[in-house]
């Protein structure tokens, strides 16, 4: 294993001028830090960071916590922060905390036992308190897509509820009356929120979500099929189904078709997220954008700021909206 002092005696420099260079500290000049560089490439040397953290009581990480890697939601946002964390010269740490509260827990401890202290979490499953207790231990916690009042300003969030009611007036004032919803089975709050709002807005023109009417699954192009199915089979009569997701409306529309349906003229379909998947169904998929590229960025960059000493703003949170994306899956009802 090579050391400080192996580079400083192939450099003909002290060990003490190393350790300069590699911490960016001073009384070195350009020459000397860039053949002390030099070396340290030509031999292979890599620092340590967590000894360096551990000197210098600093973390030049960012860690990012997401609910799973090959979602291309999430996709996305690892993609936004990643960008943020480059362009601050900042190494990124990931984990997943898959879609269960013990795992999203190890995750950040092990972000927090790393020294990181400007993190981006996406957790779902651990309660309000607890992720209260966490964020208490790392001055740049941020959460996104996701309000706790108590920390309000490490709070990146989308208003869901407005997602949904926009969903379902956008059918609504289409001709559509006869209205079907395929939802996640996860005990999030996305997901009620997005029903809610759906159930408001359908309440407004004096309709009902019925039992019947919804249905549950794995929130993605299977649970979109499996949902399908049971709609079909359950007799519901429907001309446009609102989907939790891009992923359950793209397996829905495969259902469809295998049930001789076609989309949009038989049933309109509407997706939420407005991932690339949406761009490429036949027919294109229209949806809800989801801004979370602008809310990892936002979020990536409070994170920084918070843990570099930045006060945050208590009074301030930041809140996003979808908005809407005509595509070809929904048409007027004309029957």
């Amino acid at each position: 294993m090579i050391t400080i002092k192996d580079i400083a005696e192939a450099a003909n420099v002290s060990p003490a001028t190393v350790s300069r260079v590699i911490n960016n500290g001073p009384k070195v000049g350009p020459k000397t830090r860039e053949h002390v560089k030099a070396v340290m490439d030509k031999m292979g040397y890599r620092p340590n960071i967590n000894a360096r953290a551990l000197v210098t009581q600093k973390s030049t990480s960012l860690g990012l916590v997401l609910a799973e890697l090959m979602d291309p939601f999430f996709a996305t946002y690892a993609d936004a922060i990643e960008k943020v964390a480059r362009k601050a010269n900042t190494q990124l740490l990931m984990s997943s905390g898959s879609v269960q509260a013990e795992t999203e827990l190890k995750a950040i401890e092990t972000l927090l036992n790393h020294r990181v202290k400007a993190m981006v979490v996406h957790a779902k499953f651990l309660d309000d308190d607890t992720l209260i207790q966490l964020a208490r231990q790392a001055p740049g916690f941020v959460l996104i897509n996701r309000y706790i009042e108590a920390i309000k300003h490490r709070c990146v969030w989308l208003d869901n509820v407005a997602g949904g009611r926009m969903m379902a007036e956008y059918v609504l004032k289409l001709g559509h009356r006869k209205i079907a919803v395929i939802s996640s089975d996860f005990a999030i709050e996305d997901r009620v929120q997005r029903e809610q709002g759906i159930r408001e807005s359908l309440a407004e023109w004096g309709i009902d979500l019925t039992d019947s009417q919804i249905v549950h699954a794995a929130p993605n192009q299977e649970g979109g099929e499996i949902a399908m199915r049971q709609l079909l089979a359950s007799g519901a009569r429907f001309t446009a189904i609102l989907a939790y997701n891009d992923a359950m409306a793209a397996g829905a529309i495969n259902t469809l078709y295998d049930h001789n349906l076609e989309v949009p003229k038989d049933v309109s379909v509407m997706g939420f997220d407005d991932v690339l998947q949406a761009q490429f169904c036949r027919p294109k998929l229209t949806t809800m954008n989801y801004p979370i590229e602008w809310m990892a960025s936002q979020a990536a960059s409070l994170a920084l700021d918070y843990a570099q000493g930045k006060q945050p703003d208590r009074d301030v949170t930041y809140k996003y909206l979808p908005t809407f994306v005509a595509r070809n899956s929904v048409v007027r009802q004309t029957g």
